[in-house]
């Protein structure tokens, strides 16, 4: 019998396992930093409750991966200071972040989190490490057709060249 045997939470983890969980949760704690920034730029109400979403997901994400960096003997990264709340009022217009810059930048944000969980997930050898990443590559799914949907809705995405006319067979 292997080592790898048993209560998955028992059997050590792997470097690689322990680099990803530090760089996840490094990530989504950013993550938190940002999604705070956007929502006090964000004037649209279904564009802020995404963000929203977004923003409690990726705080359950770095409390998830963090606990188990900690019951693993890791330390987990800092987190950065919490942004407060500002009055979109109060930001000037020419610093401003507008709606559709937000929308980019957080379907940017779930596309880098679907790689990532992938990558995650593909290197895992621990079973609870893997469920983990599939659980949050599903929340990316989610989070990313929703964005899709708020930016056809909203006429913010910027397709590629469409076909038009498709080629006579």
């Amino acid at each position: 019998m292997g080592i790898l045997k048993g209560n998955p939470k028992d059997q050590p983890l792997h470097y690689g396992e322990i680099f990803n969980l530090w760089t996840y949760s490094a990530r989504k704690k950013s993550a938190i930093s940002t999604y705070q920034l956007y929502l006090s730029h964000a004037g649209d109400d279904d564009l802020k409750h995404l963000v929203d979403n977004l923003l409690t997901q990726a705080r359950q994400s770095a409390a998830e991966c963090d606990e188990l960096l900690i019951h693993n003997g890791h330390l987990p990264p800092p987190a950065l200071p919490e942004r407060p709340p500002v009055k979109l009022e109060d930001i000037p217009a020419g610093a401003r972040l507008t709606d559709p810059e937000i929308a980019i930048a957080v379907g940017d944000d779930i596309a880098t989190g679907l790689v990532a969980c992938s990558q995650v997930i593909a290197s895992a050898i621990r079973l609870d490490v893997g469920a983990l990443f599939v659980k949050y590559h599903a929340l990316h799914l989610a989070s990313a057709a929703a964005a899709l949907e708020l930016s056809k809705e909203k006429g913010w995405l910027i397709p590629p060249p469409l076909q038009i006319q498709r080629p006579e067979h």
